[in-house]
């Protein structure tokens, strides 16, 4: 089957399919080795980005996105975003026209992938650009956007915060994860009571600090995974004393433990199966 291929390390490549008048357009994107980059920009249509292999990173203002294998991250229509990734990767993107897109969210999501959307997916990378509006093709992309609207929402997001002071907070801790001051330790660094900074978090994350740091670490050590790093050297970057320590974590946070949980995703993606919805658990 023939699928329009564009180039990741190409920052054009949304844009160019932004610009041809249909509905929806879907295009396929790979990167080989080397790491890539697109600065901040936007696009008149809503994007979906699929990633079948490898894991996106995608930040806008209100937070960062993970995109493991057999997800999906919607971006809708103007708003602003960067991505980067690293490696082999293989993405599938949808570039969706805002009249058509009122069944989706309407902010940055991650989106659980089924059989049947992945296969819808799969055909319509193939269509030509330009494809029937009022045939099979154009009927099968309806099809798509039904689904599409259907599709569970994931909880792969780290939220970032506006207020400046905890804007430092969260740029240390990306910058040195393993950092384990206490929340009173962080109060005093940033300028806060610890009363203060307990009541924004919650304000503006509706997280506590804890939970806020293990998402956070739940994201990094997820890239880093799929990426074929080792349970341990992953938890002893992240500051946990042994593998044991950080797989615990990871359960508590995702339901598995890593190795399973990046198991069923490569399962998934094989077999094109439908994957099983993620929702971090809440608790402290």
């Amino acid at each position: 089957m023939k699928r329009h291929r564009l180039d990741m390390h190409d920052p054009s490549m949304a844009r160019d399919a932004d610009m041809i008048p249909r509905a929806v357009v879907a295009v396929g994107a790979t990167s080989t080795s080397e790491s890539w980059e697109h600065a901040q920009h936007a696009h008149r249509k809503g994007q979906l980005m699929y990633t079948l292999r490898g894991v996106i990173h995608c930040e806008i203002e209100a937070g960062i996105w993970i995109v493991p294998p057999q997800c999906a991250l919607w971006i809708p229509s103007g708003t602003f975003h960067a991505a980067r990734g690293a490696g082999e990767a293989e993405v599938y993107c949808l570039l969706i026209d805002p009249d058509v897109a009122g069944a989706l969210p309407p902010q940055c999501c991650t989106l659980a992938v089924s059989g049947l959307l992945h296969e819808l997916i799969s055909k319509a990378v193939s269509f030509p650009p330009l494809y029937e509006v009022d045939g099979a093709q154009g009927r099968l992309i309806g099809t798509l956007l039904d689904e599409l609207a259907q599709a569970p929402i994931e909880d792969l997001h780290l939220p970032m915060p506006l207020d400046p002071r905890l804007r430092r907070l969260a740029d240390s801790l990306l910058a040195n994860p393993s950092d384990k001051a206490t929340l009173g330790q962080w109060a005093v660094r940033i300028g806060m009571s610890e009363r203060s900074m307990t009541r924004l978090l919650l304000e503006e994350f509706g997280l506590s600090f804890g939970r806020w740091r293990r998402q956070l670490h739940v994201i990094l050590s997820l890239q880093r995974l799929a990426k074929g790093e080792s349970v341990q050297r992953v938890a002893l970057d992240l500051g946990y004393e042994n593998a044991s320590g950080f797989i615990t974590m990871f359960r508590k946070a995702v339901g598995q433990p890593p190795a399973r949980y990046l198991a069923d995703r490569a399962g998934a993606s094989s077999a094109t199966a439908a994957p099983a919805a993620i929702a971090l658990h809440s608790g402290s």
